[in-house]
């Protein structure tokens, strides 16, 4: 069978306090729904640990408007490092989150209300969309994007959940191949040269770049496909310096952008295809792994410059977490949606601020 993918399932964030980190992203982006939240053992990590295991604490926290999730996490065996160098839009790997929201201008007011940092004001992008840039304490870039596709709209206020990722790239056309084949992000919404306006206040947002937008023209399938929605992602090439690795000389859970990971089934059949196209599982659970109130399988891959793509097969997730009710994934016609209903029952997990 076809390797199906449902969507992005969240955004890997390492912060240095997992708890005061949702608070923020519940109260600014709305992430309230912890799908788990637990302190365990990152044993299979090992090639992105310094071949040790670590002990970590991690929040996997969505928001039910629609849109991808965060999986907020803290290592809790040794104090998470930042970058030792400034890092600038174009350096390699994950730089910015994308956002989606139902107004982009009440959502400026409503960040600029809260006082939180700012980075723009609203600018468009090549394509004509306008956005915004906003920082976290902890120095984490989200770019806030209009999108008009919600599972539940009537949710919350104007902020959805993750909506893609922008990624800076040695080499475009390398990239690109990677992110459609294995992807399925076959559309190029622009691709453009030159120093463009709307990145001018960010780090290293002055410089002569290339930028392609990519999108998928088949709509994603799978249990979750409703809920997560469609996806972008934003392909960096600086021109006039040599980028450096954003995670050089540190370990997977560090602070910043971590992975990007994408809930799918047919795990056999992907990694057969990875293999085949050159990129292999370098981390694989194998079977099952267990997060309390959710299971499944993960793997995870490297793009083309080592940025960090992980991949879920999710057996078992809370429906009334209160009750001890679960549902069980694994014999469900893997490109068929959960009803809207079910998917909305996760509504009486949320944590309210």
């Amino acid at each position: 069978m076809a390797v199906v993918i449902s969507g992005i399932q969240q955004m890997g964030i390492g912060i240095p306090d997992v708890y005061e980190a949702w608070t923020w992203y519940r109260k600014n982006f709305g992430f309230d729904l912890p799908m788990f939240d637990e302190a365990a053992e990152a044993g299979l990590m090992l090639p992105y640990t310094d071949g040790k295991p670590q002990k970590r604490h991690a929040i996997l926290a969505l928001n039910l408007k629609g849109g991808g999730g965060f999986e907020i996490w803290q290592y809790t065996s040794r104090t998470p490092q930042p970058a030792s160098f400034q890092l600038q839009l174009g350096d390699l790997g994950i730089f910015i989150t994308k956002i989606k929201t139902t107004d982009v201008e009440k959502a400026y007011q409503q960040l600029l209300q809260n006082k939180t940092n700012l980075l723009s004001e609203i600018v468009t992008m090549p394509n004509g969309s306008r956005h915004f840039f906003v920082e976290d304490p902890y120095g984490n870039i989200f770019q806030i994007v209009k999108s008009d596709t919600w599972f539940n709209p009537k949710i919350g206020g104007v902020m959805g959940g993750c909506l893609g990722a922008v990624i800076g790239v040695s080499d475009i056309e390398k990239a690109k191949q990677f992110y459609k084949t294995i992807l399925g992000y076959d559309t190029v919404i622009y691709q453009e040269s030159g120093v463009f306006e709307d990145f001018k206040n960010l780090p290293g947002g002055s410089k002569n770049m290339e930028r392609v937008l990519l999108s998928h023209s088949q709509p994603r399938q799978g249990a979750f496909s409703q809920l997560l929605g469609s996806s972008t992602i934003e392909l960096i090439k600086v021109k006039d310096r040599t980028p450096k690795k954003i995670f050089e000389n540190r370990l997977w859970g560090d602070l910043g952008f971590i992975h990007l990971c994408f809930d799918i089934r047919n795990m056999a059949d992907l990694k057969q295809q990875c293999e085949s196209l050159g990129h292999p599982f370098t981390v694989d659970s194998s079977d099952s792994f267990d997060m309390g109130d959710a299971a499944g399988h993960f793997v995870y891959v490297e793009d083309p410059d080592g940025t960090l793509i992980e991949f879920v097969e999710t057996h078992k997730i809370p429906i009334f977490k209160k009750f001890g009710i679960f549902l069980n994934l694994k014999n469900r016609d893997p490109k068929k949606s959960l009803p809207h209903w079910m998917l909305n029952t996760l509504r009486f997990n949320r944590v309210r601020r």
